[in-house]
Parts: C-alpha cells; sequence; structure tokens
C-alpha cells in the first residue's frame, strides 16, 4: 500500500483545522449522514406469515415472497411504497446488501432505479457507500437508465461517496462504467480524488491512479495471440552472446547481489498470463456467450450500457447468433426462445417451486435472449434446465473397517530422534512407580496367602 511517506503525489492526510460540511462529523464513516432517521432495517420478525407487499417482501429479504408478488401483478403505488426516509424496496435491499432481492426487483414494472430520498441518496449511493460490490455491478448492468452523476443534497455523486468511504472495488466499478471522475461536489468543490486524499483513502488514490494509467480494458474476443509479444526479444537478449566485461559484472551482482521482492513489472509476463487466461477464446476457460460489443470494451469515463438497452439496440437474429446454448452436454449456437424454456421446464420439473427455482433469471425476454439458461442463476451446474432426483440407498453390505497397521520393530544402522533429559528421567520415574506397585501387589499377594494357609491348618 502506497503511503504519503512514500509518494510525494499522495500528500498528508485530513486536516485538522478543516471544517466539516454541515458544521458536524463528515459522512465518510455511516451509511448516511448524522441527521438521517434511520428505522431499522434488518429482517422483520413475523410469526411465519409470508410478505403480503413488495416493500415487506423487501425489507425481510424474502426472494419467495417478492417473485409471489410481482407474479400477481403490482400498481405504481405499491411499487413506490416508502418509509420515513423516502426509501423504496430496493434502497432497503441495497442498504442491508439483500442481493437476491435487488436480482428480483430488475424486472420489477414501474420501479425508479433514480428515485432520491429525504437527502438526496439513490440506490446506487447507498449501496455504493455501504461497499457492496455484487448490488453495485448488478444495477450498473442490468438496471437500464441509472444515473451515476445524481448528487444529493451535499452535491455528492456516488462515485465520491465510495472513495470517501474507502470502497476500491466499488470505485473501480464506477470508473468503468462511465462515472464522471472529475465531478466536484456543491460544498468544498472536491473531487473524488481531492475527498479520499482528505479523508485518508491511499488505496482508493491508488486505484484510481492505476486506472488513468491504463484506461481501457483489454479483451482478446476476436483474436487470440497465446504469446507474450517481448517474449522473443527477452529471450534473443538472453541467448546473444556477452563479452568478458558483461559476464564479469553478471557474475558479481549474481554473487553479492540481494534479491528483494518485487511488484509485477506493468505489461509483464504476469499481465499478460492473465489476459491470456481470462480472455473469451481461452481454452482454460469455458464461456457460455459472446459480447455483443467485442470492438468497445468498458473504458474509464465512457458511459457502458446495461443488458436492457443493449438487447433493445439489437435485433433477434443478431442475438441468436452472438449466443450460446447447451443442451444435453452439447453446444449449440441457437438460442432456445421463451416458449422452448418454459416447455423444457414444464415437462422435466411438474413441481412449480422448482421450476420457479430454476427458471428464476430466465424467465423473461431479457435473460432468455441474452443470457443462456445453462448460466441463469442457480441453473450453471444442470444446464439441461431441471434438477436430477438423487436416491440415496444404503448397501447391504457392511462397511469394511480399516485394519490397524502394525508398528513396525526398530531396526538397528538408522537415525532416531534424540531423547531429551528431561523425558529419560520422566520414564525412569514411571518404570520405578511401577515397579514399586508390582512388589507391593506381590507383597500383598504373599500376606494372603500366608493367612490362609494358617487358617486352613487351624
Amino acid at each position: 500500500m502506497a503511503t504519503a511517506a512514500e509518494d510525494p503525489h499522495l500528500g498528508s492526510g485530513p486536516d485538522e483545522d478543516d471544517v466539516s460540511l454541515s458544521g458536524g462529523e463528515s459522512d465518510s464513516d455511516s451509511i448516511l449522514s448524522d441527521d438521517s432517521v434511520l428505522p431499522d432495517y434488518g429482517p422483520e420478525t413475523t410469526n411465519g406469515r409470508a410478505a403480503s407487499t413488495l416493500y415487506q417482501a423487501c425489507a425481510r429479504n424474502e426472494p419467495f415472497s417478492l417473485r409471489k408478488v410481482l407474479e400477481r401483478g403490482v400498481t405504481k403505488e405499491e411499487v413506490m411504497e416508502l418509509d420515513i426516509n423516502s426509501w423504496n424496496g430496493l434502497m432497503v435491499a441495497c442498504c442491508k446488501g439483500f442481493v437476491d432481492i435487488v436480482y428480483g426487483l430488475h424486472n420489477c414494472p414501474f420501479i425508479d432505479i433514480n428515485h432520491q430520498d429525504n437527502e438526496g441518496n439513490t440506490a446506487l449511493m447507498i449501496a455504493a457507500q455501504a461497499g457492496h460490490i455484487n448490488t453495485v455491478m448488478y444495477l450498473l448492468n442490468y438496471y437500464s437508465g441509472i444515473d451515476t452523476e445524481i448528487k444529493d443534497c451535499r452535491g455528492f455523486t456516488a462515485l465520491i461517496k465510495a472513495a470517501m468511504t474507502g470502497r476500491n472495488d466499488v470505485v473501480a466499478a464506477l470508473v468503468m462504467a462511465g462515472a464522471d471522475i472529475n465531478a466536484v461536489d456543491s460544498t468544498k468543490g472536491k473531487c473524488a480524488r481531492d475527498w479520499a486524499l482528505k479523508t485518508g483513502r491511499y488505496e482508493t488514490l491508488h486505484r484510481l491512479r492505476r486506472l488513468n494509467m491504463r484506461p481501457k480494458a483489454e479483451q482478446f474476443c476476436e483474436s487470440y495471440v497465446p504469446e507474450w509479444p517481448e517474449l522473443k526479444e527477452k529471450v534473443a537478449k538472453a541467448i546473444a552472446e556477452k563479452s568478458a566485461r558483461e559476464k564479469l559484472t553478471q557474475h558479481i551482482k549474481n554473487t553479492f547481489g540481494f534479491r528483494i521482492p518485487r511488484d509485477p513489472q506493468d505489461n509483464g509476463v504476469f499481465d499478460h498470463m492473465v489476459r491470456m487466461t481470462t480472455s473469451i477464446h481461452s481454452p482454460l476457460i469455458s464461456t457460455g456467450c459472446r459480447p455483443l460489443c467485442p470492438t468497445s470494451p468498458p473504458e474509464v469515463g465512457k458511459r457502458r450500457l446495461a443488458v436492457p438497452e443493449l438487447v433493445k439496440k439489437h435485433s433477434d437474429k443478431e442475438l441468436e447468433e452472438s449466443s450460446v446454448c447447451h443442451s444435453n452436454g452439447s453446444v449449440s449456437h441457437i438460442i432456445p426462445t421463451i416458449h422452448s424454456a418454459e416447455s423444457i421446464a414444464t415437462r422435466c420439473c411438474t413441481d412449480t417451486e422448482r421450476r420457479g427455482s430454476i427458471l428464476s433469471l430466465a424467465s423473461t425476454k431479457v435473460a432468455t435472449t441474452f443470457i443462456p439458461r445453462s448460466m441463469a442463476r442457480r441453473n450453471s451446474v444442470f444446464p439441461s434446465g431441471c434438477i436430477p432426483q438423487i436416491n440415496i440407498s444404503r448397501p447391504t453390505e457392511a462397511t469394511p473397517k480399516k485394519e490397524k497397521k502394525k508398528k513396525k520393530k526398530k531396526e538397528k544402522g538408522f537415525l532416531e530422534p534424540p531423547k531429551w533429559k528431561y523425558k529419560e528421567i520422566k520414564d525412569e520415574k514411571k518404570r520405578e512407580k511401577k515397579k514399586a506397585e508390582k512388589d507391593k501387589a506381590e507383597k500383598e499377594k504373599e500376606k494372603k496367602k500366608e493367612k490362609e494357609s494358617k487358617t486352613a491348618k487351624k
């Protein structure tokens, strides 16, 4: 981790004389500011009754109840049910990290992803400041129309809030999704870098600098070249003949030099290995789909479209050609339609609850046309679309017991571990104690025999 002493660009930590944002302490250590009226957002305890409204299902973290509510249909008033802080069900789920609830709400009608509470916080701001990276990634990828530049009452964006609280992964996700890294708040006029420096989040500041050094992600989709570009040059340099002076210098360095652990070199062999093993065409990984934008990878400052927005931009034929379908262990490039997916599930599984859990994510047009059913949640192990029934039966024969291995006798000529002096004394005392007990037992037996013989003579 880089510190202020090692890196002059980081500067010092927060100033002691700086005035806080609202006269009190800053909100960098809490999910919301100190004057928020926070109800208890933990799961509510009920008498075993399922949640009847959408907000209750979100607050209790009950995905099954949420699915039942969505299946019967919801109104705009029910979806926008708010609490004392003007939080809807999605904001509560983002605050507590209820990932299943966030998954289930992305198809909910009338949901407003950019709804602001009493202080101007959105669901993305709450999840970013709380540090729930999975929730943030799902909001950015599957909620169309999400705005990363909305500011709260203090002028903070989701990126500034994540930088203030040191959420490094969230900061990287927001920046690569197109969040403005130079946006400043309306109170102090500071950007995300300035707030990370002011609050002493040096790791976050270092992460932002690294992202600016390499602002565009590399993805090997259309071409796969496993060779490292600099390998030939390195090999040629190592094989080339060296002069006597170079050999002597190298020998001195190897003899008297110290090998200090160092960080991997940028664009070196480690970076190349990571790129090759995570690329789309790599033989080391199995992929279930192909990217729709192979020539437009994520980039700093460039807004990335969500999955529903990508689906709207491409035709159904193009989506079918760019997707992969797994069926009976074989891979084909024809994605099943909505009706075929439902028919397969109905034929394989008669239980509606099991069928609903299998196709929980693949029940909509977005999932069935863009994401293969084999890649859907809770169905990545069995790509055929149904959960097989497993029958467990006891074997007729008893389980054989393991035979104890006999200790081998000590053989002469082999090294043995040394015996410590205190252990030898301890063993000797044990032997003496056993010998004394044995002698005592023999004396008692002799006395007993003498008594028996005397009684017999009388």
